[in-house]
């Protein structure tokens, strides 16, 4: 796994890309950025095979590097169809040689796709979105949640972890504080830390625990509940 120093190389920041520089470090750079990854994966895991239908399909919505997708596949009814999607032709690519590494042979499908210009969402029990709408300009959420609750069953769940911003200014400061000690403890030096959050600026902006709620209660999810939560990292289960 190839050791993410994108932003100690860097000579000044530019906004944040998923492209091939990006994909290629991208599973050192999850692994040492969000907190507690290995497990909230696995909770994702274990979600996902209780409410995964046979014969329905499980979206996997900004697939990334197909890490997620590996680790549904032992857990997960063999007759779900994964379908992995990002707007990313790199992260796409990446994706492909770790399933071909390890003869990867559920039917699955790897779409390159952008959210914010409509996916169709067809006969899902499952969709994740891993730290995936938080890059999608707010004027878009609305729809994309709406869409992905279109296209599942009835019990179908959408499985959303996202980054958060609080609405009390004390706490924020604080959490944040507390996220940027984790990134140094995972050997992140105070500069790549600056660099990398001048670079996300303008890419990753994230909603309050509240404004998620909201967005899929107004798409129709029936039952919303957080399952995760470290600082300002929330994931939410919410099942129609």
């Amino acid at each position: 796994m190839a050791r993410d120093q994108i932003f100690e190389r860097a000579k000044s920041p530019t906004d944040f890309t998923f492209g091939k520089e990006t994909a290629t470090v991208f599973d050192d750079m999850v692994s040492r950025s969000v907190p507690f990854y290995g497990e909230m994966q696995r909770m994702i895991g274990e979600m996902a095979a209780d409410f995964a239908v046979e014969g329905t399909n499980l979206y996997d919505l900004g697939c990334a590097t197909g890490t997620t997708l590996l680790a549904l596949d032992p857990v997960v009814h063999p007759e779900v169809r994964f379908i992995g999607v990002d707007n990313s032709a790199e992260m796409l690519a990446k994706a492909r040689e770790k399933l071909d590494e390890v003869g990867f042979k559920r039917p699955h499908d790897l779409i390159e796709a952008d959210l914010e210009h409509g996916l169709d969402v067809v006969n899902a029990s499952v969709v994740v979105m891993n730290l995936t709408l938080q890059f999608i300009r707010p004027l878009h959420r609305g729809k994309v949640i709406r869409d992905v609750a279109g296209g599942l069953g009835g019990q179908g769940c959408l499985l959303l972890v996202e980054k958060l911003t609080m609405a009390d200014s004390l706490f924020n400061r604080l959490f944040i504080k507390y996220y940027y000690d984790l990134k140094r403890r995972n050997g992140y030096s105070d500069t790549e830390i600056s660099r990398k959050r001048e670079a996300l600026e303008n890419v990753l902006i994230p909603y309050r625990r509240d404004e998620n709620v909201a967005l899929l209660r107004s798409a129709g999810f029936k039952h919303v509940e957080v399952f995760f939560r470290w600082y300002n990292f929330c994931g939410m289960v919410a099942v129609k």
